[in-house]
């Protein structure tokens, strides 16, 4: 157990003490807050453009002054939402504001443009207020021509950019709802008829006998089905991550003659028990650093959500189960990745091996979702129940109180088959680390009949 423990102690401090595991250890909270932030950021950056409407004909009458009205109804709709928030949350009400307001403001057209027919001359005149080299107390973004054709409104839409569509969506959702007024008026529907058939949003309230106050669905009801979720997707990172660095470790090693070394004074046994508890704690690093900077911004901004994730972790033991099934999760992986490790002599011959591990580890990833939503189809029931996909869907399935029996029964299948894989790795690795043979289905099956 000593030389486990030093080879472990080893293994960890290897990797803790350098800088890129820090960096990289870091990086993925860094750049959630960042890759949320983005999206506002771009929105809240991207420019007023500056639109100018021009009504072709008498037909058209009318038609600017109902993609007026549509912009004033989106900017007072994107306040409401901001002093509504504001109250809430305070400081967030600026942000909604900037990702739901139209960055459009209306500006009157050149006389060039307004004042000359469809021809050359207006076509100049475009080219001019519209160039992204003119003056920009000048420069226009867009110019919007509003017409009807067989009493429908219709519209022709100038950009400054060619990729540009902001303008041509709010023109055309604005001349829609135009449209349906009209036709509805005209039909003798009221306006105010309209107007509160297009604002009516049904609310709707879930209730079930399950949920903890014993009718209404609250979001501490939803909190562990997410919970499980993301459990799953950690537990899916986390064997990438730690079983990656293992392969890689145990590969750096044989190739420089390291191992043999360590088989001198250690048995084969003992050190992949040892770099699978090191990497293990490493792994447990990760998660920890993670888990304290969620937990941390998750009681600075929302004290009342932190209590409600605690107790659904706590909830039947919820935890415990992710414990257990992230720990023989981890324990197949990684046994499986240092025996390939050993075995091969360059990245080259890992990548080749990692295809086919990569294409099983990618079929619980993509019925995570569907785990989401119905936790007991019988697809997700039949893929839990397979050794290599029970420690991901089974975090999944576990909010939605499968069978006691069934998490019994899926957790001595993993661990059994964890024991197994132990079993059949210690062979493979003693046989790849003393040998210069490749890994294939002959010395594979000498490896673990002894033969090697």
């Amino acid at each position: 157990m000593k030389r486990i423990l030093l080879i472990a102690r080893r293994e960890y401090v290897a990797y803790a003490k350098t800088v890129g595991f820090w960096l990289s250890l870091l990086a993925l909270p860094f750049f959630a807050v960042v890759g949320g932030g983005i999206p506002l950021l771009i929105r809240s950056s991207e420019p007023v453009r500056a639109v100018a409407l021009v009504e072709e004909g008498p037909q058209a009458s009318g038609l600017a002054a109902a993609v007026r009205t549509a912009l004033q109804t989106d900017n007072d709709d994107a306040r409401e939402r901001a002093a509504k928030m504001e109250k809430n949350q305070p400081g967030a009400g600026r942000a909604v504001a900037s990702l739901a307001a139209p960055r459009l403001r209306l500006v009157p057209a050149p006389a060039g443009i307004v004042d000359n027919p469809a021809g050359p001359a207006r076509d100049e005149a475009l080219r001019q207020a519209l160039d992204r080299r003119a003056d920009k107390a000048q420069r226009l973004d867009a110019v919007v021509f509003l017409s009807r054709q067989d009493g429908k409104p219709q519209a022709r839409v100038w950009t400054g950019r060619a990729g540009d569509d902001e303008v041509a969506d709010f023109v055309r959702d604005a001349l829609r709802d135009s449209y349906r007024e009209e036709t509805l008026g005209a039909a003798g529907v009221p306006p105010a008829v309209v107007a509160d058939v297009e604002s009516f949003r049904p609310e709707i309230t879930a209730f079930s006998p399950s949920a903890a106050s014993g009718g209404e669905v609250s979001l501490r009801d939803r909190l562990p089905t997410f919970i499980g979720l993301g459990a799953g997707f950690i537990l899916w990172s986390l064997i990438i991550t730690g079983a990656s660095i293992l392969m890689n470790s145990v590969m750096e090693e044989k190739a420089n003659r390291i191992l043999e070394i360590l088989l001198s004074s250690a048995s084969a046994t003992e050190i992949l028990a040892g770099k699978v508890l090191g990497v293990a704690l490493l792994t447990l690093t990760v998660l920890a650093v993670w888990g304290g900077i969620g937990a941390f911004g998750l009681v600075s901004a929302a004290p009342g959500a932190a209590v409600d994730v605690g107790r659904a972790l706590l909830h039947d033991g919820m935890i415990f189960y992710f414990v257990a099934y992230m720990v023989g999760g981890y324990l197949m992986y990684a046994v499986l990745f240092a025996a390939i490790g050993a075995f091969c002599e360059t990245p080259r011959d890992a990548q080749t091996l990692m295809g086919p591990i990569m294409m099983v580890l990618i079929i619980p990833l993509l019925v995570l979702q569907m785990a989401l939503r119905t936790p007991d189809a019988v697809v997700v029931k039949v893929l839990s129940w397979i050794p290599l996909f029970t420690p991901f869907l089974m975090s999944a399935r576990a909010p939605a109180d499968p069978p006691v029996i069934e998490i019994v029964l899926t957790l001595a299948g993993m661990f059994a088959t964890a024991a197994l894989m132990i079993w059949i790795a210690g062979r493979a690795f003693r046989a790849g680390a003393l040998s210069d043979v490749k890994l294939n289905w002959k010395s594979f099956g000498r490896a673990i009949t002894g033969r090697a």
